[in-house]
């Protein structure tokens, strides 16, 4: 199924069966009578007295052939209230055969100027399928025509809405992948394929990172038969030469959890235990096409967590890239095994403004804040506000959880610098986001975002119908606006 979207100026009023129209909260069609016949308004209007107006919307059915759909527009209504009855429209059109809907621009009640823009972008975001792997293609075409002259996005915003679109759907893609099929050697191979839109990639294999001294990522992956990777993608859209934004993401393209096995029941979700790496690359992406005018780095480990004669074992003890040693308590804490060496890396060689790492790192984080929040952990206040504020306005939401010295007792080892995990039990979010905060050496503001709950739903969302949700592009993509643009 596919949506298409034009804008023309006019539309025949003989072809508008399909006519979507907008009104006050109240449904108060009398500004709409110049477009509609009397005996439509008349009829919408008695329909209208005894319905219940607590609604967003109605479809009212004229004959076999023509539909009237009424949206209401509450006051100061909020950006993300807009995407969400945009995602709305599309569950009541979602049906049938090829159809077309007309939307009429001029009964636009807003006076937010990019009101449209945002309706059609909430569309666009629920409209997503994964059916790659379906025999049977959905054919289905969605023609939505705008027509009017007034409220129409400007060609910047219909651009910079398509550019996170992009972003988004690139990286629920990934996450939706099979794990057969995304692993970390075709995975790298994609993100190569990110040069042609202007990006400088550059992947760091087994080679290359044993040489560097990454022995905690490669540990990682050591048991698997394919690669491990580090891959680095920049985007240079400021000019003055300013320190780069810096975003990690955990890239664990499958988690068996090694010789800590994790259950059988519900393994095959842990394709999306590379959702922190698919965030980044989205977000990426999504700055290259809009030529954001900043500058931007991503970083990813790539690893695949597999059981094999070869594979690290608890207890193990290895040395990172930080120079720290690390003892392997538990395979299946992994995560932040991977992150510790790039969250080093990216530091010493990028010298960022700052870095936010994302990462499925904790099944605590669920337990804590379900599938509302994500868990942001910081050492700076100003970055975590800002991080809060951009995460209220489009409606992927972060709660920030503490950090502590003290906490710090529950991951001290007595073999080696630290352990990967805390076995005296509690704060399991907590003392994995004091682990990575061990290996930030030169105080630069850092945020880690445990998204565990937020990568990948069951029943759907507001703006997507269930699977890879693609959270976190669109909010760090509106803290670089709101904050460093």
């Amino acid at each position: 199924m596919s949506i298409k979207i034009n804008f023309k100026n006019t539309a025949q009023k003989n072809r508008l069966n399909n006519h979507v129209l907008f009104t006050d909260e109240k449904f108060n069609i009398k500004p709409l009578k110049k477009y509609l016949s009397s005996s439509e308004f008349s009829y919408v209007g008695d329909l209208l007295k005894s319905a219940d107006l607590n609604k967003n919307l109605f479809m009212f059915e004229l004959n076999a052939k023509k539909k009237i759909i009424l949206v209401s527009i509450k006051k100061n209504i909020k950006n993300f209230n807009i995407e969400n009855l945009g995602s709305e429209f599309y569950g009541r059109i979602n049906y049938g055969k090829n159809c077309e809907y007309f939307i009429n621009s001029d009964s636009i009640t807003s006076k937010n100027k990019d009101f449209l823009g945002f309706f059609l972008h909430g569309l666009k975001l629920k409209s997503y399928e994964f059916l790659k792997y379906k025999s049977k293609k959905n054919t289905r075409i969605i023609q939505i025509s705008v027509f009017g002259n007034k409220n129409k996005p400007s060609t910047n915003n219909l651009l910079r809405f398509k550019a996170l679109e992009e972003g988004t759907f690139f990286a629920r893609d990934l996450v939706s992948e099979p794990g057969n099929v995304l692993h970390p050697d075709e995975y790298a191979k994609r993100l190569s394929l990110l040069k042609k839109h202007g990006l400088k990639v550059n992947i760091y294999d087994n080679k290359k990172l044993k040489k560097l001294g990454m022995n905690a990522l490669l540990g990682v992956g050591q048991g698997s038969v394919k690669g491990s990777y580090l891959v680095t993608i920049e985007w240079n859209g400021a000019k003055n030469g300013s320190k780069p934004l810096a975003f990690i993401g955990k890239g664990v393209c499958f988690d068996t959890g090694g010789y800590s096995l994790k259950p059988a029941k519900f393994m095959e979700d842990m394709t999306y235990d590379m959702a922190g790496s698919a965030v980044v690359v989205g977000l990426m992406k999504n700055l290259a096409l809009r030529k954001a005018k900043i500058n931007a780095v991503g970083v990813v480990g790539l690893v695949e967590n597999m059981v094999s004669g070869n594979a690290q074992r608890p207890g193990d003890i290895v040395k990172s890239y930080s120079g720290k040693t690390i003892e392997v308590l538990n395979t299946d804490a992994e995560g932040r095994l991977v992150l510790a060496d790039a969250l080093t890396f990216t530091e010493r060689k990028f010298k960022p403004k700052f870095m936010v790492d994302l990462a499925t790192l904790t099944g605590a984080i669920i337990v804590s804040l379900g599938s509302e929040y994500a868990g942001l952990f910081s050492n700076d206040d100003r970055l975590s506000k800002q991080l809060l504020e951009a995460g209220e306005k489009v409606e992927e939401k972060l709660w920030r959880m503490p950090l502590h010295k003290n906490y710090d007792k529950l991951i001290d080892s007595k073999n080696a610098d630290m352990q990967n995990i805390n076995y005296v039990g509690g704060a399991g979010s907590t003392t994995a986001a004091q682990f990575l905060q061990r290996f930030i050496l030169n105080k630069t503001p850092w945020a880690h975002l445990d998204i565990a709950g937020m990568a990948f739903s069951k029943y759907g969302g507001a703006l997507n119908s269930g699977g890879a949700t693609g959270y976190g592009v669109r909010l760090l993509n509106q803290l670089i606006k709101d904050n460093y643009e």
